[in-house]
């Protein structure tokens, strides 16, 4: 088992394997938001507030081309709040205006209020900048696992650990 370090050649073949498949991940993710039109086409759900649409750990799967139709009343959109990195998932609820120009309220299916004490300071509406994507798809539960990852840093060394141990161990 580990003879593959002991021979340099086959130890380096392991590394540069292991460069390819995390270059390939980043270069399907780059492609996915050009595609997609959205800096971040797949995101995880990480609060309550959308049940029982969608739950907590639900991956969502974004497209932010408007070339059909505007962003519409009932539509599942993600938006960024200026100045926070979090993106929220929620539901578009009225909207005022056509376009670009558009002006638009949301709020979360299991809140009660909408989301104007969310926005950025001196902001009572979203524009369509503020949007990173509209829901298309999701995936029940399968974001559980980031957010394991963030809750538990610890889990983050543990799994890139266990990855490059396998990598350089593992025969061809």
């Amino acid at each position: 088992m580990l003879s593959a370090l002991g021979n340099p050649r086959q130890a380096a073949a392991q590394v540069l394997n292991f460069a390819l498949v995390l270059s390939t991940a980043f270069m399907m993710w780059k492609g996915l938001s050009v595609v997609a039109d959205s800096p971040s086409p797949i995101v995880v759900v990480l609060s309550g507030s959308m049940e029982p649409a969608f739950q907590r750990g639900d991956l969502l799967f974004l497209w932010n081309r408007n070339l059909l139709q505007e962003t519409a009343v009932g539509e599942v959109v993600v938006y960024n709040v200026k100045e926070k990195d979090i993106p929220i998932v929620h539901r578009v609820v009225r909207k005022f205006g056509t376009g670009d120009e558009a002006k638009l309220l949301t709020k979360g299916d299991n809140n009660q209020a909408d989301d104007t004490e969310l926005y950025a300071r001196g902001q009572d509406f979203l524009e369509r900048k503020d949007i990173i994507g509209s829901v298309v798809a999701y995936m029940p539960f399968v974001g559980y696992v980031t957010i394991m990852l963030s809750e538990h840093p610890w889990l983050k060394t543990v799994m890139l650990g266990i990855m490059g141990l396998f990598a350089i161990l593992q025969r061809e």
